[in-house]
């Protein structure tokens, strides 16, 4: 991949390998997928990290604040990670190299790479930075390589 590049247009813009778009598109689906396979009482740590408890110590208030809140933060999330695999169809299919997203993609983006991220650290176990070792797990280098597309998204919205 090559970076993030801010245009005159308001749009950003990166080249990415098709490997690049279907990697990041099937990420996004897997998302899609963990958060609908979820249940009231799932005990899946990245699911309960995505949709965290807004009470710890009060597991009644918790309990009852997620009833209200987690579909449609769960709809949301969803939705970022379906605009991801949108503006990736293109790139994904060969039909170009060039991914441009406007303003309202790139915060899906953001977000979505988030979650993904979010997603991967409760697998590989990592809650601070110091727990990012350096090892061979491809799942470390996905993680890595996430921050990075990440990391180039938000420096392009910092150049004018």
């Amino acid at each position: 991949m090559i970076a993030f590049r801010s245009k005159s247009d308001g749009t950003v813009s990166a080249k990415l390998a098709v490997e690049e778009a279907v990697m990041l598109s099937d990420l996004a689906g897997q998302l899609i997928e963990i958060l609908s396979d979820r249940s009231p009482d799932a005990d899946d740590p990245a699911v309960l990290r995505l949709l965290p408890d807004a009470y710890p110590d009060d597991p009644a208030a918790s309990s009852e604040f997620r009833r209200f809140t987690s579909d449609g933060l769960a709809e949301r999330k969803s939705a970022n990670a379906n605009a991801v695999i949108e503006s990736l169809a293109d790139v994904a299919a060969g039909r170009t190299k060039t991914l441009r997203l406007d303003r309202p993609a790139v915060q899906a983006w953001l977000r979505s790479l988030t979650d993904l991220r979010l997603t991967i650290a409760t697998r590989l176990g990592i809650e601070t930075d110091e727990d990012r070792a350096a090892s061979d797990d491809p799942l470390g280098g996905i993680y890595d390589w996430l921050g990075f597309v990440q990391g180039t998204l938000v420096e392009a919205l910092d150049r004018p």
